[in-house]
């Protein structure tokens, strides 16, 4: 009986063994990754058929071989490498390499080694995982080339963006362009116009003497040309002999006698913002089909940025002789500012000379309210003195006029909302309607004890297609607040103001503090 256990038991495990090994075959064969076996002497044992599909060998066409049919002459150290690693039983983890293909060409791998041993451990040979990163490698130097590019192209913004002049941008791009495209010589012929208005062609070279061009004259618009110079677009040809509209012009039908030799050609127009044809990039090279599709897109980039240098080198003058007339005219509207400024001044100082004679009888709490409101009305026009009258930072315009509560209670008043412009008109009855909320705090609500906070938050709200900037005061912490008996004069004053500007103030008298929102339009 117990043998028959035993004997059951040794099928069982038999059994297990075959299907493992058979599942593990099923997924080598499977597999998408080359996956090849070797002697450590580098002969070839096994080969799956994605390694067929791979390296275009056939099982029975590489089984036998060694396994330095696969690797390049200058790469064959890699596998001496390897095998000493495999002896001392390491496992090499993923290197990337390149290995050959039956048909000779090179293929881009990732490979892993490991030992393969005996059931005693003895290491007999290795295992190699293959996988090709052939789209990896060519999305990479994809990427490496539009890298090197944007670095060309930026140094070439960078040198034409320093410069003004037109001479020396004309000839920094010329340069960089032939550099660029690989040209054997590059030209760039461009338009200029005289101190009477009057338009000629002037040329700059780069990567020939000058005088390799100028004994045959400046290019007219021949078949070949004639694109170029009104901005049909790019001319690219891998042998502008062969162009039908190669010579076809008198009187040299083709290239003079004596001309740098041309074979490859390519011919960029540089337009204009404004659509007009600055000029013409023209390289050419002795050898043929030298200019490619990317080279091409770079020397139109470098075109490109060239056209707004060049117009920057146009407007130049002009834009000088404007700013002239602009900082005059600004020196005037400060000069006027100024005096305005003064003579406010000095009106609002008779003012308060005028009230404090006027209101010597009446309490002194009355007299100094009426001062701060002039202050509070001259800090408003100093701010938008300050911005010529047009308009002004809202949160700048608040700050300015809580200036001087935060400053006597410090770190109670908050303030929160966007940095919206607001008319010079409305943000002085802003800080206006502000002091007086300010002051009443002061006296009566949250600023009047020790605890209390005042919340100030604005922001700008659509109202019917216009903007409207909404201003809310939200007071906490003081007395307790009961509605008063009459409204004082500041808010009848500033209530009326408000109206005619089209705005509007709603006072609400919470226990818990005053809260008030004022709205004008923006």
């Amino acid at each position: 009986m117990r043998e028959t256990l035993v004997e059951d038991e040794a099928a069982q495990g038999g059994l297990a063994v075959r299907e493992s090994a058979a599942h593990l075959a099923a997924l080598v064969e499977g597999s998408d990754d080359a996956i090849i076996s070797k002697t450590l002497d580098g002969t070839i044992t096994s080969w799956n058929p994605a390694a067929e599909r791979m390296f275009g060998y056939r099982a029975d066409e590489i089984v036998g071989r060694s396994i330095l049919t696969l690797i390049p002459e200058e790469r064959r150290s890699e596998e001496t490498a390897i095998i000493e690693r495999v002896r001392a039983g390491e496992r090499v983890p993923p290197f990337e390499t390149v290995r050959r293909r039956k048909d000779g060409s090179l293929v881009d791998l990732s490979i892993t080694v490991s030992p393969v041993r005996r059931a005693d451990g003895t290491i007999i040979g290795a295992s190699k995982i293959a996988r090709d990163i052939s789209e990896r490698k060519a999305v990479e130097a994809q990427l490496a080339r539009q890298a090197e590019r944007l670095t060309h192209l930026n140094r070439a913004a960078l040198l034409v963006s320093q410069d003004l002049d037109l001479e020396r941008i004309v000839q920094a791009v010329t340069d960089i362009a032939t550099e660029l495209s690989g040209a054997r010589f590059g030209a760039f012929f461009y338009n200029v116009l005289g101190d009477e208005g009057e338009s000629y062609l002037l040329f700059s070279l780069s990567g020939a003497p000058r005088e390799a061009f100028e004994r045959f004259g400046m290019p007219r618009n021949t078949a070949v040309f004639d694109p170029t110079f009104r901005g049909a677009g790019t001319i690219r040809s891998d042998d502008i002999r062969k162009d039908p509209r190669y010579g076809l012009s008198a009187p040299h039908h083709g290239m003079p006698e004596g001309h740098l030799p041309v074979v490859s050609y390519l011919a960029v127009p540089v337009i204009s913002r404004s659509g007009a044809v600055l000029g013409g990039l023209f390289f050419g090279h002795d050898e043929p089909a030298m200019f490619n599709a990317e080279v091409e897109e770079l020397v139109e980039a470098v075109a490109a940025q060239a056209a707004v240098a060049m117009d920057n080198a146009h407007l130049h003058e002009a834009a000088r002789v404007e700013i002239a007339a602009r900082v005059k005219a600004e020196e005037e509207l400060q000069l006027t500012l100024a005096e305005m400024r003064h003579r406010v001044k000095n009106t609002l100082a008779m003012v308060q000379a005028i009230a404090a004679q006027t209101f010597r009888e009446t309490p002194a709490a009355e007299r100094q309210s009426f001062e701060a409101r002039v202050r509070a009305l001259s800090d408003a026009h100093d701010l938008l003195t300050e911005r010529h009258w047009g308009t002004v930072s809202a949160g700048e315009m608040i700050e300015r006029a809580l200036h001087a509560f935060d400053k006597m209670k410090p770190g109670r008043i908050s303030l929160a909302g966007p940095d919206a412009e607001v008319p010079a008109s409305r943000a002085l009855l802003a800080a206006m309607a502000l002091h007086e909320l300010g002051t009443n705090a002061v006296k009566y609500g949250a600023l009047s004890g020790d605890a209390g906070t005042v919340a100030v938050e604005w922001d700008m709200v659509k109202e019917s297609g216009r903007d409207r900037l909404r201003l809310h005061w939200s007071e906490q912490g003081g007395p307790p607040v009961a509605p008063p008996a009459r409204t004082g004069f500041g808010t009848r004053m500033l209530e009326r103001a408000l109206r005619g500007q089209g705005g509007s103030a709603a006072i609400e008298f919470r226990p818990e503090g005053v809260c008030c929102t004022l709205e004008l339009p923006a």
